[in-house]
């Protein structure tokens, strides 16, 4: 799948060879899934709902903050599940239930089902959990407790950063422009 580059560079000074060493690396291998999550829309929302609201309650918050998936919530408070807008299609809209009257906890995919990431896990192993499963959030897990959820999109602009960087980092130390920051 994705690999880290590391490519080591030398530059010719005016007075002779100078050598220096570079190490390219890609957000996949080097950004920590925290990373994407920081950066992340659900960052800067509540990204949980009870289990026990409505559909129609999701959708509106799906529809609110342009997001596709929810962390559903127990009584405690704890991860019960994961509801996205593909349930309110296959398990409302398509079997013509009422998102109003329909509860959460009926159509969502629980907790024993989800696939999460942990904490310390890079982006390329959570993109890869996601392409395996065909899913597109990913709940962050700190052993018991929840810490966020990402897109896939969240991981490609981390993904599409880092080359981005990476291109003007190797730009600059070719044009000369002084040592590259990596």
């Amino acid at each position: 799948m994705l690999r880290t580059v590391t490519s080591s560079l030398s530059r010719v000074s005016a007075r002779g060879l100078t050598l220096q060493n570079a190490k390219f690396g890609t957000a996949e291998k080097s950004g920590s899934i925290l990373s994407a999550w920081n950066k992340s829309c659900y960052h800067e929302m509540d990204f949980t709902i009870p289990e026990s609201a409505s559909v129609f309650e999701a959708v509106e918050r799906f529809s609110a903050y342009d997001v596709g998936a929810l962390v559903t919530t127990d009584d405690d408070g704890k991860m019960s599940g994961v509801i996205s807008e593909r349930d309110y299609i296959k398990k409302i809209a398509l079997l013509e239930r009422t998102s109003k009257e329909t509860r959460i906890k009926d159509i969502y995919t629980q907790s024993s089902n989800v696939i999460f990431s942990t904490v310390d896990e890079s982006i390329e192993e959570a993109m890869e959990k996601m392409m395996t499963k065909s899913i597109r959030h990913l709940p962050i897990m700190d052993g018991e407790k929840l810490v966020g959820i990402v897109s896939i999109k969240d991981l490609i602009k981390e993904v599409a950063a880092d080359k981005e960087k990476t291109i003007r980092d190797l730009s600059d130390l070719a044009l000369g422009k002084g040592s590259a920051s990596f």
